[in-house]
Order: structure tokens, then sequence, then C-alpha cells
């Protein structure tokens, strides 16, 4: 499949940047002042030599024919992907052959590509059939397997013994022990390989002294991580899909074991989230034949991005298998038969009210779920007060925004947007609020990152 002709909007390659100074950076080089020898080919690569500090340009080539998302490459010391150079020369790429010719890689940028394409190649025959990675001895992955459940019994149930001594002593004990308590016990939940538990204990360090309601709030939070380790210590008697649940929140990891579903996935949106260790990525996908929305997760070393990347905006022709657990969006990109290309198409869209219905009705299956994926049909920002919610523009009804919505510049993005008028949105609704992160104007556009 050639992409010749199919080009990017900005929007699309700005949602690609790992971070805000890069995207800044990035924008500032998408002119073609800096760049020269720029070109692009048929088979989907495109190269240029950018100017920096020193005597030589840094040499950037991007495949963007790449099924996964575009693949990068920049001669220049920066540990981030894509860099601002390669986020430029993708700019530049996505306003038109006036800037970017059509041509023939110079050698440089096409060794590159010819290896990474090879190796594309030999990777595809090696996944079908035969052993999966790190498959070894059966008899001792399952004695491991239970060593494992029996660290993690005792881990969930000395957390019981914990939450009894809280509640028994009161909820005002939290406020005066302070963080280091919860510290310490997630700490004991590391040691039983229960990192689902550990994360859990954490946050509740956070809860008391936070704001007007915090004991509210902790006694909630505690309720549901008391079901957790409840959901563990009886989860024979569960049914498995609910037992699948238990075990992907407690944290043992799972295999994306279901059957392959083939689509035109829609990248409904992309961002990340970052803390001292990981950058996670989730990308959500919409399949425009099965109405399914998928959820992709890659992570990366913490400061770098992960490697998948998938412009908002575009479908891509594909398999997904979905991971274990009741209603779990979450699934594994498999085989892909075309690379990222631009579509009109859009999601289905439902009212305020039926998107936090779907949210309640999510919650049987999950307890712990902090929201579901929605796509909101003609709504308007409009400010409440220092709040902001989406109103519908035909009904009395509305879903107020996260605070952390409420602080992000894309909200101001998606103000610009509707100009008072109603717009499709897709976000995440809970319990929190509704956090929008791409949206389309009525009529014809192109859909617009707002994370």
């Amino acid at each position: 499949m050639t992409q010749q002709g199919v080009r990017w909007t900005a929007d699309q390659v700005l949602a690609l940047a790992p971070d805000a100074a890069s995207r800044k950076a990035g924008s500032k080089l998408g002119a073609a002042g800096p760049w020269s020898e720029a070109g692009s080919s048929d088979e989907g690569a495109v190269w240029g030599l950018c100017k920096g500090s020193g005597s030589k340009p840094y040499q950037t080539v991007v495949d963007v024919a790449d099924a996964s998302g575009p693949a990068y490459k920049c001669s220049c010391p920066s540990r981030k992907f894509p860099c601002k150079h390669a986020l430029g020369l993708l700019l530049l790429w996505a306003g038109g052959d006036a800037a970017m010719p059509p041509g023939q890689p110079p050698a440089w940028a096409g060794e590159w590509l010819a290896g990474r394409r090879k190796r594309a190649g030999e990777k595809r025959p090696a996944g079908a059939g035969g052993s999966s990675p790190g498959s070894g001895d059966p008899e001792a992955a399952r004695r491991r397997a239970e060593r494992r459940a029996e660290r993690i019994t005792a881990g969930a149930t000395e957390l019981e013994h914990r939450l009894t001594d809280l509640l028994r002593g009161g909820l005002a004990t939290a406020e005066q022990a302070g963080y280091g308590l919860w510290e310490e016990t997630a700490a004991r939940m590391v040691d039983a390989q229960a990192p689902g538990l550990a994360a859990r204990v954490r946050e509740l360090g956070a809860i008391p002294s936070s704001g007007p309601g915090w004991p509210m709030r902790l006694l909630e939070e505690c309720a549901l991580l008391h079901l957790l380790d409840q959901g563990w210590l009886r989860r024979e008697r569960l049914p498995d899909g609910l037992a699948a649940t238990v075990r992907s929140r407690i944290g043992l990891p799972g295999a994306a074991d279901g059957p392959p579903l083939r689509d035109r996935w829609l990248v409904l949106a992309q961002y990340d989230t970052a803390d001292a260790k990981l950058t996670t990525r989730r990308i959500w996908l919409h399949g425009a034949d099965s109405g399914r929305t998928a959820l992709l997760l890659s992570y990366g070393a913490a400061g770098r991005a992960p490697e998948l990347a998938l412009p908002v905006g575009l479908t891509l022709e594909a398999e997904v298998s979905a991971y274990p657990g009741a209603g779990q969006p979450r699934a594994a990109l498999g085989e892909q038969f075309a690379p990222p290309a631009p579509t009109a198409l859009r999601p289905p869209g439902v009212t305020a009210t039926e998107a936090a219905a779907r949210y309640g009705e999510a919650l049987r299956d999950d307890p712990w779920l902090d929201s579901v994926p929605v796509t909101l049909d003609r709504v308007i920002p409009v400010a409440d007060g220092d709040s902001w919610q989406l109103a519908d523009a035909d009904k009395d009804t509305a879903l107020p925004l996260t605070p952390t919505a409420r602080t992000r510049p894309g909200l101001w993005r998606l103000v610009a947007l509707s100009g008072g008028g109603p717009v499709k949105v897709f976000g995440e609704c809970g319990h929190r609020g509704f956090t929008p992160l791409t949206a389309w104007p009525e009529g014809a556009g192109e859909a617009v990152p707002l994370c």
C-alpha cells in the first residue's frame, strides 16, 4: 500500500509528541527554513537534514508506513521518541509536496529503512505458531503460580487485619499516623507480589487531610480495598469473568487469549501517564464494523515514550485479542494488514444520561472501575462557576468535567472548537466526572486531540 498523497493533519502529528515541551519545539521546526534535502517516497518514508547548533545537520527519517505507527531515526542526542526533529519533519510532510517532494531516500535513510523492514518481515512468521515466548516447563510454571498465590493470600490477610485495626481505632487515627503507615503497608503488599493492592494502599495515604469530606472518601476506598481482598480470598467461588477481573486488579499478569477480531479500528485517543519508574501509554480504538471499543496499553522506562504510537483520527485495519476479565476493554494488537490511514469515520455517540448509565452498568462487572470509554453526541462545554460541564444540546442534562480535565489546555481547545455550538466528544466517564480526550466539530472536520 503506498502512502504518497496520504497526509496527516498537524493535530495528528502533534498528538505523537511525548510531552508539551517536545510539542512546542517540534512546532517551531515544522517550516521549511531549517530543513534541507527533505523528501518522501511512495513506500511511506520521509527524510530530511535539520540544521542544529553544530556544523553538521541532524539526519532525520520517519517510516510513516509502519503498521504499528510511525518509526523514527534521528542523529540528535535526544532520548525522546519522537524527538523535536522527527515531529518537525512530520509537520513539514503534512504541509504537502511543495516542501517534501517525492523521490528516493538518500543512502543514510535507505539503509535504516531497509534494515527495519527486513527485521519486521523476519518477526512476522516467527509469531505464527510454535511456542510462545517464555513458555517452558508447565509444571515449574504451575509451582511458581502456586507460590505466588500463597504470598498474595498472606498479604491480603494481613491487609484485612490492618483495615480492621483502622476502623476499630477510628478514621481520625489515619490522619494522625501520616503517610508512613500506608507506605509501610504498601511495601508489605509488594513483598507479597500483589502490585495492584500496593498501588491502592498508596492511594489511601493521600486521602487524609486532602480537603472537606476526606473521611468519607477514605471509608469508600477502604471498602473497595476490602472488597478486592475478599474477592481474592474467595476467588474460587466467583464466576469466571469476575475472578479474572479480581486477578487483574490484584496485579497478576494475564495473556490476551481472546479470539482475534479483525476490524477497521479508528484511533479515538492516545495519551501518556508517568511515574518515577514507568511511562504508560493508553490508546483507545473503535471498531468500525464490530462497534467494539478496545484499549491498547504500552510501556516505556521513565523518561522514554513507549514505542507504540497511533495518530488520533486515523484507521488501522488489524486484529486485536481481548484480555480476560468481565467487561474489560483491554486488548493486544495483533497482525496489522495496512498502515494507519485518514478516514471520515466517527464513533456513534450517546447522551449524558446514557453515558452515566453505561458506567453504572460496568460497575456490576468491575466494582473497582474508575471510568468507562464513552462518546458524547451533540454536547456543549458550559462554565459552571469554577467548574465546567458538557451539556446535552437537545436535553436538560449534563456531565461535570473531572478536576484533572479542568486544568488541561485541551479544555480551551474544546471550548474554541465548540464556539458555543454542539460537538461530538470522546472521553472517559466515571465517578469523578468526564475527561474529554478527542472532539469532532459538527458536520465535516478532522478529529481534534484534547490530551
